[in-house]
C-alpha cells in the first residue's frame, strides 16, 4: 500500500468528478433533456474505491488496494477527498450554468516506496525506504457549465503546485489539468482528462536517483536525477445509478489512466531497467449520495 494513494488519485478524482455533478441533474417528465436545476444546496458522495496500481512511480508490477473517496459541498464550498489527496475550493460556486473560478489548498501524503513490503522488484527494494512526504499548496482554476452537450456538461482547466514539507522531500510538483465531464442522462455520467507533472529536482533525486552505495546495493548503475517533466496522462472515468437515478442512493464508478514517464524520470534505471515507461492505473468502487 506504500504508493498507492499517490498515483491513485488521477483516475479517483475523475470518478469523483463525476459523481460531484450528480445534485444538479433534473429531468422533465419523461423526456431525457437533462437541466442544470443546481440551487446551491449541501451534498456529499461518499464511498470507497479497489485501484489496480503500480508498486511504485514507475514499476511494471502491479498491486490492488481499497482507496476511500468523497466529495461534497458546504455552503457553496467544494472539498474533494481521495485516497491521500485533499483539496478545498474556498471560491464560492457560481450556479448554473455559466463561468466558475477555483481557488484554494491542496495537500497529499506520498506514500511511494515508504515501505518495501508490496515492492516485487528486489533490485528497488534494496535502494531502501523513503519517508512518507507531506505534501501542501494551492490550485486555480476556471470552469465553464453548460458547453456542447447539455446545460450542465463542463469544460475546465486548473493548474497546481504543491511542495514537499517534511518527509522525503522538499521540492514541489507542478501540474496543470484539462477534464471534460458530461452527463449521459439523470443515471449516468462521463468524464475525460489529460494532464502533466512537472517535479523538481529534490524530487527526482529521492524516487529517481541511484547513488553508489544505492548502485552497489541493487546492481543498477548510478544515475544522477534532474528535474523537469516527469508525465503526462490520459484518462477517463464514469459513474452510473444502481438506485435510480445520480442525485442520491447508491452508484458505481470507474475511472482508467495511461500514464508516460518522461525525460530523466523515464530514463533513470528505476523506470528504464527495473520498471516501464507506460504504466496503466484503474479503479472501481460504489458511493453513496445524498
Amino acid at each position: 500500500m506504500t504508493t498507492i494513494f499517490r498515483t491513485a488519485s488521477a483516475a479517483l478524482v475523475l470518478s469523483l468528478s463525476a459523481l460531484g455533478t450528480t445534485p444538479a441533474l433534473a429531468q422533465d417528465g419523461d423526456s431525457t433533456t437533462i437541466h442544470n436545476n443546481d440551487d446551491g444546496s449541501d451534498y456529499a458522495v461518499l464511498g470507497l474505491g479497489g485501484a489496480i496500481l503500480t508498486d511504485y512511480e514507475g514499476s511494471d508490477d502491479y498491486s490492488f488496494t481499497p482507496v476511500p473517496i468523497g466529495i461534497g459541498r458546504v455552503s457553496g464550498f467544494n472539498f474533494l477527498l481521495a485516497g491521500n489527496r485533499l483539496s478545498v475550493d474556498l471560491i464560492a460556486d457560481n450556479f448554473g450554468p455559466g463561468l466558475d473560478f477555483q481557488a484554494g489548498p491542496v495537500a497529499a501524503l506520498n506514500f511511494n516506496r515508504s515501505s518495501t513490503k508490496s515492492i516485487d522488484d528486489e533490485r528497488i527494494k534494496a535502494l531502501g525506504k523513503r519517508k512518507t512526504a507531506l505534501e501542501v499548496g494551492g490550485y486555480l482554476g476556471i470552469g465553464q457549465t453548460g458547453v456542447f452537450t447539455s446545460e450542465f456538461d463542463r469544460l475546465s482547466a486548473s493548474v497546481s503546485y504543491r511542495k514537499g514539507v517534511t518527509g522525503a522531500h522538499s521540492a514541489g510538483i507542478f501540474t496543470p489539468t484539462v477534464t471534460y465531464m458530461t452527463p449521459l442522462s439523470t443515471k449516468s455520467v462521463v468524464t475525460i482528462f489529460v494532464a502533466a507533472e512537472r517535479a523538481e529536482k529534490g524530487y527526482a533525486q529521492s524516487y529517481f536517483g541511484i547513488n553508489p552505495q544505492q548502485s552497489e546495493d541493487s546492481g543498477l548503475p548510478v544515475y544522477n536525477a534532474r528535474g523537469g517533466w516527469k508525465n503526462w496522462t490520459l484518462g477517463g472515468a464514469g459513474a452510473v445509478s444502481l438506485t435510480g437515478n445520480l442525485r442520491n442512493g447508491l452508484q458505481a464508478f470507474g475511472g482508467v489512466v495511461y500514464r508516460r514517464m518522461l525525460n530523466d524520470f523515464a530514463e533513470s534505471p528505476v523506470t528504464s531497467i527495473a520498471g516501464d515507461r507506460d504504466q496503466w492505473l484503474g479503479s472501481v468502487g460504489l458511493a453513496y449520495s445524498f
